[in-house]
């Protein structure tokens, strides 16, 4: 236990003295010599420099070893793969993007994207240890086909997960992108601290993700937090389950009235003319009057589909994010908020993502990280 703790405080804080290590930990200073006289003979730790600048003998800096372990984490879309390789401090070293190719089979192109990151980083397959893939829809538990995501042809094969992990050699999650974006808002973004919070994910797909309790749920078939088939006023019916094509993925009901295309639709139902809902937006917000009935109307309609979700979850905190909702940024998270209140019993506190960077990749580096130290930090 101590092993471990101190293995944690070194990813969390970076390169420690003996003392400053026994200070965090509680130990004696005997204790916490011997502890990393410990880890640096099992190869966990290293020395890495010294304090100087400060009266008596300089103290010795100790850090976890990089090098002990790699991790990819991947993100999909339509368009292609994007993998990253990182070590397990989490230091991004390799990333690399492929794009789907006629006669390529999905867990090939899977491992060109790693081998690509790999490469980038100065290292092949031997150096993995674990690898999590974010995509839409989910994997349903039961029969490990990924269901709610009809527009990624190739990743509904029973056996793909295991095609992948025998093509690179690790242990191989597949996990729900948003389910993974909820991830890194736990971990450095809006939603830290927070153990009862629902993500809603508005940007070419609409989703949520539910975390009670500190947990994902994920519900019987991978399907919770589907949101974006939730049937609304004023929006068509998604029929047909996976082979819906009410959207372009699929989706029908709350996706078709807060997804990217929709946002480009309605400014354009206002005289506003874009290609994509981050320049719609960007448009509205520096155009009194259309511009203004742009953000009210999409703040009506995230409300109205926030309050079904709110009525049956009663999350302390709600997390908007998503290209729609970044792009929409604070004037539209307070829009919302205003329109949410009387709709639903629960006054959740609702927040803009604070995640940089692309979200999904960082929770599926996050999520490869934890399961990869599990194993190099088991000292027993």
């Amino acid at each position: 236990m101590n092993d471990r703790a101190a293995l944690d405080l070194l990813i969390t804080h970076g390169p420690l003295t003996r003392t400053r290590l026994g200070e965090l930990t509680g130990l004696s200073k005997p204790t916490a010599s011997q502890l990393l006289t410990r880890l640096e003979a099992a190869g966990l730790v290293r020395r890495t420099g010294s304090v100087t600048g400060r009266p008596g003998p300089s103290a010795q800096l100790y850090e976890i070893d990089p090098g002990i372990a790699h991790v990819a984490a991947l993100a999909v879309d339509p368009e292609g793969i994007t993998a990253q390789v990182a070590d397990i401090a989490g230091t991004v070293t390799g990333e690399h993007r492929v794009r789907p190719e006629e006669g390529r089979g999905t867990a090939e192109l899977v491992a060109l994207a790693v081998d690509g990151a790999l490469a980038a980083a100065g290292l092949d397959r031997t150096a993995l240890h674990h690898t999590v893939i974010g995509t839409p829809g989910a994997l349903d538990p039961r029969t490990g086909v990924l269901r709610y995501a009809p527009h990624l042809p190739g990743w509904q094969s029973r056996t793909l997960r295991g095609e992948i992990t025998a093509a690179l050699g690790t242990p191989v999650v597949i996990e729900n992108d948003v389910n993974l974006a909820a991830v890194a808002e736990q971990h450095a973004g809006a939603a830290q601290g927070c153990g009862d919070y629902v993500l809603v994910w508005a940007d070419e797909g609409v989703g949520a993700a539910v975390v009670l309790g500190g947990r994902l749920l994920r519900g019987a078939t991978g399907g919770a937090g589907e949101i974006g088939y939730m049937p609304l006023p004023g929006a068509p019916l998604a029929r047909g389950g996976d082979d819906a094509t009410a959207g372009p993925d699929g989706g029908g009901g709350f996706q078709m009235l807060v997804s990217s295309s929709a946002v480009v639709a309605l400014a354009r139902s206002h005289g506003i003319a874009a290609g994509t809902a981050p320049e719609a937006l960007a448009r509205a917000a520096e155009l009194p009057g259309a511009g203004d009935d742009v953000f009210a109307e999409l703040g009506r309609r995230l409300a109205v589909g926030l309050a079904s979700v709110v009525a049956v979850v009663d999350p302390a905190l709600v997390v908007l994010s998503g290209a729609v909702c970044r792009a929409g940024g604070e004037r539209l998270r307070a829009m919302t908020e205003a329109e949410l209140t009387g709709l639903a019993l629960p006054r959740p506190e609702l927040r803009l993502s604070a995640v940089e960077g692309r979200p999904i990749l960082t929770g599926a580096l996050r999520t490869a990280l934890a399961a990869a130290r599990e194993t190099a930090f088991d000292t027993a």
